[in-house]
């Protein structure tokens, strides 16, 4: 009764036959029980009458005698026969139900006939009651907080990065593009409206393979440009923007709020690797790919722009100096905070949050019990921060 049903099926699938014998046994419970409890029975009642006839043809008849063999066999019974054999079967319920089985099963055969009468007794005497037990497999079914729990306290049977892995992708429902997109200040975009020269030289110096590209007053995006497409022209001077405009592919919105669960099946069905994000206004937010979601998945990839690999500083002391717009989830996976992740998305915005207000250099304060120190503020925001562990 005590082995994994999971764990069942899979020997069931790799084609163990005792494993196929106890899922037939389990799949008739009731049947089960009754030879069981058949047999625990019989055996139980004969041992304590063949155990009174010898104590009475050795020692006579007399209380004394009947009460030494009763307390005698009962210890027996209890230590050898009940205990000790469903500890050993508690603890090890995979390889007793897989070698059990052999034996219930011509058990479940011979005894057919009786167990057929007593469970027709017990039926009858439970409808009594009102009452229907249920033994199928729906039993086994369980949620996706139960499942999560599975994993995390699977112990040796998953690997570390497997079961981290797994997790993670439970949690890919709860978390949403605000949480890994980079900003919008943090964005580089090709000016369409700037000189060719400026522009083909941005092209063949970026480290990214995709640009956002905007024109006009507004800066509206206007095109999402492959760098590929137009290295080799930018770097032979051949490039025009007219050129520019043919290569560039429609920009991707995506509102903000979508949990990357759901972002990840719309890059697979559009075919796409990247996303600008908007609110609610139609403003631009930030921009999304396809790495920022598979690394909430996996874990970072080593391939990083030299910009996005500056943001954290280890310094002497062993404090760290961090931009102010990195994300407070990035933060606390990389460095093992623990800042809060229902509000601000970046460590700016927590900052501000908390002092509701642009605090002046050299401030010190905690938040979520770690010690935070203003190195630098601009602009109307936090530009750097020192982050004491």
């Amino acid at each position: 009764m005590a082995v994994n049903r999971y764990r069942l099926r899979h020997l069931i699938n790799t084609g163990h036959r005792g494993a196929r014998l106890a899922a037939w046994l389990l799949a008739r419970t009731d049947k089960l029980l009754g030879v069981i409890l058949l047999g625990n029975t019989f055996a139980g009642s004969a041992a304590t009458a063949l155990a009174t006839i010898i104590a009475v043809r050795l020692f006579g008849e007399g209380e004394l005698v009947l009460t030494f063999s009763t307390l005698s066999i009962a210890f027996t019974i209890l230590v050898f026969s009940e205990i000790t054999p469903k500890v050993l079967a508690a603890a090890y319920p995979e390889q007793v139900a897989l070698t059990a089985s052999y034996v219930l099963i011509v058990l479940f055969k011979l005894a057919q006939p009786i167990t057929w009468l007593v469970n027709l007794l017990v039926r009858a005497l439970l409808s009594l009651f009102r009452i229907k037990p249920e033994f199928a497999d729906t039993a086994q079914a369980i949620s996706m907080e139960e499942l999560r729990t599975i994993v995390a306290e699977s112990g040796k049977f998953i690997p570390h990065k497997h079961r981290s892995i797994l997790l993670n992708l439970f949690e890919l429902e709860n978390i949403t593009v605000d949480d890994v997109m980079t900003a919008h200040t943090q964005i580089e975009y090709i000016d369409f409206d700037a000189p060719m020269e400026s522009i083909a030289a941005q092209i063949a110096t970026s480290h990214h393979t995709r640009l956002p590209v905007r024109a006009g007053s507004a800066e509206e995006v206007i095109g999402i440009l492959h760098i590929r497409k137009v290295l080799h022209q930018a770097q032979a001077g051949a490039l025009t923007k007219e050129a520019l405009r043919k290569v560039m592919s429609e920009p991707y919105f995506v509102p903000a709020g979508t949990s990357l669960y759901t972002q990840l099946q719309q890059f697979q069905e559009r075919q796409q690797r990247m996303a600008l994000v908007v609110d609610e206004y139609g403003e631009l937010k930030g921009l999304v790919t396809l790495e920022d979601i598979l690394e909430e998945i996996v874990g970072e990839f080593t391939t990083q722009s030299p910009a996005r690999s500056s943001a954290f500083h280890r310094q002497e002391d062993g404090s760290w100096l961090v931009d102010g717009s990195a994300t407070l989830r990035e933060l606390n996976r990389k460095l093992k905070l623990s800042f809060p992740l229902d509000g601000p998305k970046t460590l700016n915005g927590l900052i501000l949050e908390h002092f509701e207000d642009i605090p002046e250099p050299g401030t010190s304060f905690r938040i979520a019990h770690h010690t935070l120190e203003i190195i630098q503020s601009q602009d109307k925001v936090v530009k750097s921060v020192r982050i004491v562990p």
